[in-house]
């Protein structure tokens, strides 16, 4: 008996015995009256008219037995939730665990069967389930363990003897290998911990360590040497920096478990663990920030790049832990001690989590004062560099302001983001009480920073009376900081249309005069307000607010300080935003992209990872490839416009499609995926949606596939699928269904990136996304599903068979087209033709549909029934339930595409093999004919020779095996 997918097996468990044959034997006494007991028990739980466990139970063993684990898991967890009787909770329990182990819920598996062995202890199929779930989880040692507790109760079960077989060795070798790794670790630690020891093998010991940690084995075995505290005091003296990141490393992977996160939190100490992550070193900075990270994930059991939610039950048991962490990163947030780097990883640190839900740190955040300790950070100036100065860097404010966004963004109740803004007010007005010049630049940076993340917030500022007045003062003044800043206020000031038209009127002036400053800080910024205001008509062709050429010229002096080797990189970033907002002119398009200096210089400062250029490099190549939103026109629409005498937009020629391509494929061929797999890192989610937009303006050109995935493009984009906008999710997912299509998805996706493909893909079968997103979703998924069986039970885990079988009865063309030859592959597994053997129609609207117009869905169909019915007797038979069964195979077996005839002579065979009743079913049509004449055609351009070899045999089956015919090769005196 196969106990992992017998769901039957679920009388009273303890009357149940397992003889030799693995045969099932209740005594009939103990059986009536357990029957009785279990009828009082319908009874009287049938009085509210609500379903019983029982019925429960046999609805989730019919969805199981068909396939639908998603009701049958329903189900049970229903039946559980009412049911009082242990023997009861017993058997739902593995019942349970068997629907999970068929949906890879491994964790889940074990849970319920070890409920279940509380209830029940020794019951056999709870024990047999455990020991798939422990070896699916590489838990050997207590797979092994289990088995051997399952042979105990049955030695002669095959079953259990197959497992133990396969266990027994690698138990063996697990405990060989602990032998031999506990020598490892021992000398491991003898030089790693001796500072006497040669460098080079205590690097070489420190990498190992991380390596060892890695594995389930090694990681316990460390943890029971008392690794954790030797490493503690290595670092209290170790100087050596790859050591110390090694350390740090190996961190991370002792904290991926409940225990022993928990353990590391309180026997090490927050505290500690800032201190290692105060270090100017980046390595050492991210390595402790992971292990941060790590340990909030396994707290919570979350995981943002899987989009796995906080576990609100582990939050509410954590809790203590969690705020821990949280109140000391906002506490540390001003830490005037701490490096520039630190604090960036701090900040990134409460930006990644602060959204998290359950997690609840947005308004604990700001009740704490976090908003104002966030405000002193941006605000703060290079310039005044004072003993108790807070120490940044080049990221630092960017990485701020989208912390400040993701907070507000994280408050859903309007009082909570009133009391954001209100605070925000607050600090600004306390700010200008103080009449000091240095006060007004640091509050007027402060603004700046709030207008690049929270837009809302920023605007309400600039509104106040006074605000904008000021920071055009400040940009009339002779101080070059003074204008430098006010410069940047204003650049980023003006994101509205009518805050515009203040700037235009009132400031115009001030910034042209700034452009002819000698210094080229102020100069540049000077020129990118210039070049904002100047792209205020935006595409549209027919509004310009400067004169004709005035963007060209503005675009030339951005290009001359973007290819000026003499100029450094901060000349090039603000260069670079100057462009973004130039390049909404379709003439400034053309220039630039035939700059290959200019594109070279731009893509090479993205490479460089620096988050800074992120919004000027990548909006000017949005803008480029044209790879924003449009509204479409609609003719009736622009003609009641122009009667209204309403301003109609114009599309500019050099913005035709022809024009756009040949500007993507440059971009690709200077190598812009390279560029945006390195920008793909932000933590902003607009500007990943963009870069999104623009991954998937590549991939729409075939040729540029290739070129992305050897860029590192298919990981970034499943990071970008992962998290961000919706819009950027889609686009991202998108980009990865078309390099699916055009390359063989193991090449593009190797490893487990071919299963985390799937998810993204999945998503795009969806009503809300576009016909071209749901057909290129099915083509990227048909390719995944011929890969291998474990890629298509990943879509059947993510439920993706139900999306697929909904298109199969789309009325577009192409998109029911992709759905039968997805559906197709995914006959290939054999869960698949289970549930195709279920009491449904599934397998009969496949039969029915080979007799389709379009001869593609035919292919798909007649290939697809090959496959299972040959795989199964029951749908074999299953074909005359189709009342037009004989037209649909005389259909097959008459086509003019020699494919679908070869296709139809396969199934023909198939039933006739079958038994003599197929046989005679079909024989006795005018299938047989058809049989006889491709038989008969010996012309390969018309019959393909298996065809005609398929053909024959049928014949020659009902002649000689079922005695129905005359036989084909007998001659007439015979």
């Amino acid at each position: 008996m196969d106990w992992s997918n017998c769901i039957g097996f679920d009388a009273d468990t303890t009357n149940v015995m397992l003889g030799a044959d693995n045969s099932t034997r209740v005594t009939e006494d103990k059986y009536n009256s357990s029957h009785e007991i279990r009828t009082d028990y319908v009874k009287m739980t049938q009085t509210d008219g609500k379903p019983t466990p029982q019925q429960l139970k046999e609805q989730g063993n019919e969805a199981y037995k068909e396939g639908d684990y998603d009701t049958a898991l329903e189900k049970y967890t229903a039946a559980l939730d009412i049911s009082k009787e242990e023997k009861d909770k017993s058997v739902l329990y593995k019942n349970r665990a068997a629907v999970y182990l068929k949906i890879e819920e491994h964790e889940k598996a074990v849970k319920d069967c070890a409920e279940c062995l509380e209830l029940t202890p020794k019951d056999p199929k709870a024990l047999f389930r455990r020991a798939q779930a422990y070896e699916a989880l590489d838990k050997k040692e207590k797979a092994y363990a289990d088995a051997r507790a399952l042979q105990a109760i049955d030695p002669k079960n095959k079953e259990v003897q197959a497992m133990l077989a396969r266990l027994h060795k690698v138990v063996q070798d697990l405990l060989e290998a602990k032998t031999k790794t506990a020598g490892k670790v021992q000398q491991l630690f003898d030089i790693l911990f001796d500072p006497a020891s040669e460098k080079e093998k205590r690097e070489t010991c420190a990498n190992n360590l991380v390596a060892l940690a890695r594995e389930r084995a090694g990681c316990e075995l460390l943890m029971n040497q008392g690794v954790i505290s030797r490493i503690v005091q290595l670092l209290k003296s170790e100087r050596n920096p790859e050591i110390r990141i090694a350390c740090t490393r190996a961190f991370s992977q002792f904290c991926s478990e409940m225990e022993r996160a928990k353990s590391i939190l309180q026997d090490v100490g927050i505290p500690w663990m800032m201190d290692l992550m105060n270090s100017s070193n980046t390595d050492q900075v991210n390595a402790t920030q992971y292990v941060f990270q790590t340990i909030l994930n396994t707290l919570a059991d979350m995981d943002s790049k899987q989009e796995k939610k906080p576990n609100f039950v582990l939050v509410k048991e954590n809790q203590k832990e969690i705020d821990s962490l949280m109140a000391t990163f906002t506490t540390s947030v001003t830490n005037r001690t701490m490096t520039g780097e630190c604090r960036d990883a701090i900040i990134e640190l409460l930006l990644k989590n602060v959204d998290a839900n359950y997690l609840c740190w947005g308004e604990k955040f700001t009740k704490m004062g976090g908003i104002e300790k966030l405000l002193d950070v941006c605000s703060e100036l290079k310039e005044f560099n004072y003993e108790s100065s807070i120490n940044i860097t080049d990221n630092t404010r960017m990485t701020t302001a989208i912390c400040l966004s993701k907070v507000y963004d994280s408050l859903w109740d309007e009082i909570k983001k009133k009391l954001f803004a209100d605070r925000v007010n607050e600090y600004v007005r306390l700010r200008l009480l103080t009449p000091e010049v240095e006060t007004t630049i640091r509050t007027t940076v402060c603004i700046t920073t709030l207008l690049l993340g929270n837009v809302e917030v920023g605007n309400h500022l600039i509104a106040r009376e006074g605000i904008l007045e000021m920071m055009l003062v400040m940009a009339n003044s002779d101080d070059e900081l003074q204008q430098k800043v006010a410069c940047e206020a204003l650049i980023a000031a003006a994101s509205k249309k009518d805050k515009c038209t203040t700037i235009v009127s009132q400031g115009i002036g001030i910034l042209k005069k700034l452009y002819q400053s000698k210094n080229d800080s102020v100069k540049v910024r000077a020129l990118v307000g210039l070049c904002k205001l100047g792209s205020m008509g935006g595409t549209d062709a027919s509004l310009k607010p400067f004169a004709d050429g005035a963007s060209m010229k503005l675009a030339e002096a951005c290009r001359r300080f973007l290819v000026n080797p003499t100029k450094d990189v901060d000349m090039r970033r603000w260069a670079c935003e100057g462009l973004a907002y130039l390049t909404l002119d379709a003439d400034v398009k053309e220039k630039l992209i035939n700059d290959t200096n200019a594109l070279r210089s731009m893509i090479e400062l993205a490479k460089s990872g620096d988050m800074n250029c992120l919004y000027g490099v990548v909006s000017t190549f949005v803008n480029l490839c044209n790879a924003y939103d449009t509204q479409e026109a609609i003719p009736e629409m622009v003609e009641l416009a122009k009667f209204a005498k309403q301003h109609v937009p114009e599309q500019h020629e050099l913005d035709d499609q022809d024009f756009i391509d040949k500007r993507i494929n440059v971009l690709a061929e200077e190598g812009a995926g390279a560029a945006l797999t390195a920008l793909s890192k932000t933590e902003s989610n607009n500007s990943r949606e963009l870069i999104s937009r623009l991954f998937n303006a590549l991939c729409g050109m075939q040729e540029n596939r290739g070129r992305v995935v050897q860029e590192g493009g298919a990981k970034a984009l499943l990071s970008l699928a992962a998290e961000g906008t919706e819009k950027g999710k889609n686009c991202a997912a998108q980009a990865l269904a078309r390099i699916a299509i055009t390359i063989n998805p193991e090449i593009a996706f190797p490893g487990q990136r071919s299963y985390e493909v799937v998810k993204p893909l999945m998503k795009l079968l969806h009503p809300d996304c576009n016909a071209l997103e749901n057909f290129e979703a099915l083509m990227g998924l048909t390719n995944i599903a011929g890969m291998s069986e474990s890629s298509r039970q990943r879509i059947i885990k993510e439920k993706g068979l139900s999306s697929i079988e909904h298109y199969m009865f789309e009325h577009h063309d192409h998109i029911r087209r992709a759905a039968f030859q997805c559906m197709a592959n995914m006959c290939m597994s054999p869960d698949i033709v289970k549930i195709l053997e279920g009491k449904n129609d599934k397998f009969k609207y496949l039969f029915l549909s080979c007799s389709d117009e379009d001869e593609e869905i035919i292919k798909a169909s007649a290939g697809a029934l090959c496959m299972v019915m040959s795989e199964s007797e029951k749908c074999v038979m299953k074909v005359f339930e189709a009342l037009d069964w004989e037209n649909t195979l005389k259909f097959l077996l008459s086509h003019a595409d020699k494919d679908i005839l070869y296709r139809g002579t396969i199934i023909a065979y198939l039933l006739i093999a079958h038994d003599k009743y197929s046989a005679e079913k079909i024989i006795d049509t005018h299938c047989r004919n058809a049989l006889e004449a491709i038989a008969k055609i010996d012309n390969p351009e018309v019959v393909h020779p298996q065809a005609r070899k398929y053909a024959y045999d049928c014949l020659k089956l009902c002649a000689t095996q079922w005695k129905l015919i005359k036989d084909p090769d007998a001659t007439d005196d015979d």
